[in-house]
């Protein structure tokens, strides 16, 4: 099956050699797991609340699968990661803002820490883009 990187320009990727944003692997997308960062990259986060983290969170899986031809529509499963599971109702919040109809299959998962103390959440993704 053929492994090709997705190329989105408008949403800044980790340096080379630590992390790519999305994968196409056959009818497959693999968004990595995202956390708020603003679109044009940099170390400060969007939002310091859990909604306003997954607001910008899903922002970016939207162009990600944007950008590998899809949209939120084919998104199939979801993992979360909250350090604090009592605001899972916050990021449920915003994921209503950008699904519709049957929301795609979801993990969530309580961590003790994430990328930073100021991270919230981390969303990571999986899309479906074979035949419609």
């Amino acid at each position: 099956m053929p492994r090709t990187k997705v190329d989105v320009p408008d949403v800044a990727e980790a340096g080379p050699g630590l992390w790519t944003n999305g994968i196409r692997a056959g009818d497959f997308l693999f968004i990595s797991g995202q956390v708020a960062r603003p679109f044009e990259g940099g170390t400060t986060l969007v939002g310091t609340t859990e909604y306003e983290q997954a607001k910008q969170i899903f922002a970016r899986i939207r162009k990600i699968c944007e950008a590998a031809g899809g949209s939120m529509a084919d998104v199939v499963k979801v993992t979360i990661f909250l350090v604090d599971i009592t605001k899972n109702t916050e990021v449920w919040k915003a994921r209503r803002e950008f699904f519709t109809g049957d929301f795609p299959a979801s993990t969530l998962v309580e961590v003790r820490s994430l990328a930073g103390k100021e991270t919230l959440v981390e969303i990571e993704a999986v899309a479906y883009l074979g035949k419609k």
